[in-house]
């Protein structure tokens, strides 16, 4: 059995699958393994699946297998057994040159689809964008390293690949490694029981461009940390360009050590902001160009204010919609989307807390919490804590009484001074204005 547009319809349908994965086996299973997978093809009751190496290749098949035969049977398919071929992926591409050590082969997979081209702009994006072209472009690793950070979902990763795929077109004979902290922790520990760290190091330290994607996740892990550090001086100190990619900036990261916080600052730090209702909209626009499905304006922009989490939910919704009406025949309408996402809706309608406000503001101005609380007067610790007030009296129905309070027992005085501070600011400074309609246009349901 061959389904029709098998192409276009099978990645779909493995984007649905791969989302009712995470209740199936958990959000950290199909981070950790099944978001490694790419789809090669389906036929006679055949799933072929690619993996970037045998590990992630036998862990998937030991693990996952019945899992993913039931997931992918739930949308007409009638898998029998899927085959995990390594490497094999005609939507991804090794980035090294070298074939110098066998996991080489297999550690830089690049999609195909995450080029400058196909990188939607917008303000909230627009400054890590610039830089990552910057760093593209550049022979002199002025920027070094480039640290992007952001929330899950915002195009981090698409930058990196961006990167890769420039360099690689422009400079063919530059060695370029684009790598997980996960799998470079794994190689790391790999070299460690079988004596052979110098072919590690050989590995890291003998390249041209080395980026790094959730460095987060080497938190805590003393001996990793130890020889990223040296790798990374190693790099840095030779004019090798590194880029790193993380869900916090370098100074807020938790469980790494002080002087590598101090050294992933060194160069240039960019942040990706959530994206605006008009950036959710452009993105939803570019990618429909893409689909053989005619989809109407008034679905996109309902799409565009109700899914507000992050870019990658946001093509997700997107896709389910046109693998639902690809597979039944439908027409695409508000009403079929209101039906078809009505799970991912309910979560992207949660509950405005003051504790919501807070987090996002801290994530946006790169402040801690702790510090909205104290009674510190850092421009920039005041700045989010006057935004936070003014956003929880926006989005709240709490006193102003209870916003005092749960900002370290300030009374409702305080209050009343930021949100005049605030609103003055709106009107007279067009950048904080366009900073706080960002942040703002977060929170619409």
């Amino acid at each position: 059995m061959k389904l029709p547009d098998a192409d276009q319809t099978l990645m779909q349908v493995w984007s649905e699958v791969v989302h009712d994965l995470k209740t199936a086996i958990g959000e950290k299973s199909v981070k950790a393994w099944i978001s490694k997978l790419g789809i090669v093809g389906y036929e006679d009751g055949v799933l072929k699946l690619s993996a970037p190496s045998n590990f992630v290749r036998d862990n998937v098949l030991s693990r996952f297998s019945s899992e993913i035969i039931t997931a992918a049977n739930s949308y007409g398919y009638h898998v029998k057994y899927i085959n995990v071929d390594v490497y094999d992926s005609n939507n991804q591409d090794l980035v090294t040159n070298t074939d110098e050590h066998d996991d080489v082969k297999s550690i830089s997979v690049l999609d195909k689809r995450f080029t400058f081209e196909n990188f939607v702009v917008g303000k909230p994006n627009e400054f890590a964008y610039a830089a990552a072209l910057r760093v593209a472009e550049d022979k002199t690793s002025q920027f070094n390293p480039l640290f992007l950070y952001g929330s899950v979902g915002l195009g981090k990763t698409h930058l990196m690949h961006a990167i890769a795929w420039y360099v690689m077109r422009v400079h063919p004979r530059k060695k370029v490694i684009y790598i997980s902290a996960e799998k470079f922790m794994y190689l790391f520990i790999k070299s460690l029981r079988f004596k052979d760290t110098m072919s590690f190091k050989e590995m890291f330290r003998n390249v041209d461009i080395l980026m790094i994607d959730d460095v987060q996740f080497i938190g805590g892990k003393d001996t990793t940390q130890e020889e990223f550090f040296h790798t990374f001086n190693d790099l840095v100190d030779n004019n090798r360009q590194v880029v790193l990619s993380a869900d916090k900036s370098p100074s807020d990261l938790e469980g790494v050590e002080n002087r590598l916080k101090s050294r992933l600052g060194w160069g240039l730090v960019a942040d990706v902001h959530p994206a605006n209702y008009e950036l959710r909209l452009g993105i939803l626009q570019a990618k429909s160009k893409q689909y053989k499905v005619d989809i109407p304006d008034e679905v996109l922009e309902f799409l565009a204010v109700k899914i507000t989490s992050n870019i990658r939910e946001l093509e997700g919704a997107l896709n389910r919609i046109v693998a639902h009406v690809t597979l039944v025949g439908r027409d695409i309408t508000i009403s079929v989307a209101q039906e078809v996402l009505s799970d991912l809706l309910r979560s992207n309608e949660r509950f405005i807390t003051i504790e919501l406000i807070q987090k996002r503001v801290c994530e946006f101005y790169s402040v801690k919490l702790s510090d909205l609380n104290s009674p510190r007067r850092l421009k920039a610790v005041t700045t989010a804590r006057q935004v936070a007030m003014y956003l929880c009296k926006e989005f709240t129905t709490k006193s102003l009484a209870d916003i005092g309070r749960k900002f370290g027992g300030r009374d409702h005085t305080t209050v009343v001074h930021a949100l005049k501070k605030v609103k003055n600011c709106i009107e007279h400074d067009r950048l904080f204005a366009a900073d706080f309609e960002i942040l703002a246009k977060s929170f619409e349901s």
